[in-house]
């Protein structure tokens, strides 16, 4: 951690000013210390770089393993395809910022694959994530100086008002208990005439027929290391079948989706080895996650109007994704 980020922390609990207490220190970086509120006195840990404001066991212990588990698979740095920046883009669209120098907040940040997008553009970044990802991120970027990691709650943010430049939090909303509530958290962070960007899964009729949403109930609630070789006894056997399904001219793309087993081949340009890797880590996070509720354009639309962003849009670019900017006057 670094010292200046205690000029935008403060206690997620009482909202005051925290002090930072017996601390060690490691190339210039807080390694281990206390972060002490000023008026409530609660303390929260600064534990192997990175300040600590949620319990170490969550509802998100899935993503702390599967990220851990799969630290660098879908890093650009290591796939060498720029397949998160493309993805990260289409999530910007025309609404990119020049990001050189600003304040950009990473809610849900898991192994950081958004998060170096973000730095490789210049951002001042505090990367965010509920779960034990975190140390992945931090493993991951560490290398980038405008880094700064945190442990912390959607619902609850150690943050003071109105600090980032621009906030966006994709892939996380629909795995949090209470969507709307975790969305409405984010414009806080916002500055004055700043943006936030989100994504969500679409709520779409045919949900009903992915093997995923009748699969998930029964998975859902064993243990990450047990659910782990599970889905890897799945994906031994059923992606050699995806495959030769996706292969089928002009119905292969449908058909492979009665698979439970994710296959990006002809959607990403990587090797059979990554196709495995991506198909292990993507069916575990499918079938993990103790929340998945998918939402409506028209409930994202209204949960923008309802925050009184302004220059909303809301599409669907197979998620359906959303742009909002604070008002000055807000």
């Amino acid at each position: 951690m670094k010292k200046k980020l205690l000029n935008i922390l403060c206690c997620p609990d009482c909202r005051n000013t925290l002090a930072l207490l017996a601390i060690k220190e490691a190339n210039g970086e807080v390694e281990e210390g206390e972060l002490q509120c000023e008026t409530c006195k609660k303390i929260y840990p600064v534990l192997r770089f990175i300040p600590r404001f949620v319990p170490s066991e969550n509802y998100a212990d899935n993503f702390g393993f599967q990220w851990n588990q799969f630290r660098k698979t879908q890093l650009d740095s290591h796939t060498g395809k720029p397949i998160a920046r493309d993805r990260f883009l289409t999530r910007y669209g025309d609404a990119l910022l020049d990001f050189s120098g600003r304040m950009v907040l990473d809610v849900g940040c898991g192994a950081g694959r958004n998060s170096e997008v973000a730095l490789s553009m210049g951002a001042n970044l505090v990367a965010v994530d509920y779960s034990s990802a975190v140390d992945a991120c931090w493993e991951n970027l560490r290398s980038f100086p405008q880094l700064n990691v945190v442990q912390a709650d959607i619902y609850h943010l150690p943050f003071k008002a109105a600090s980032f430049d621009s906030v966006y939090c994709f892939g996380v909303l629909q795995h949090t208990p209470d969507v709307e509530k975790a969305f409405k958290a984010l414009p806080a962070q916002l500055k004055a005439g700043a943006k936030l960007f989100v994504d969500v899964y679409p709520r779409l009729l045919l949900n009903i027929f992915w093997p995923k949403y009748w699969i998930r109930p029964f998975t859902k609630g064993i243990p990450p290391d047990r659910l782990f070789p599970i889905v890897q006894s799945m994906v031994k056997f059923l992606f050699p079948i995806s495959i030769a399904l996706g292969r089928i001219p002009y119905i292969g793309r449908k058909l492979r989706y009665a698979i439970p087993v994710l296959n990006y081949e002809g959607i990403f340009p990587l090797t059979m080895t990554q196709l495995k890797e991506w198909a292990l880590l993507d069916t575990f996070d499918m079938l993990s996650p103790h929340h998945d509720h998918p939402q409506s354009e028209t409930t994202l639309r209204r949960w923008f109007e309802e925050e009184g962003l302004k220059d909303i849009k809301v599409f669907r670019s197979g998620f359906i994704i959303g742009h909002g900017t604070k008002p000055e006057s807000l």
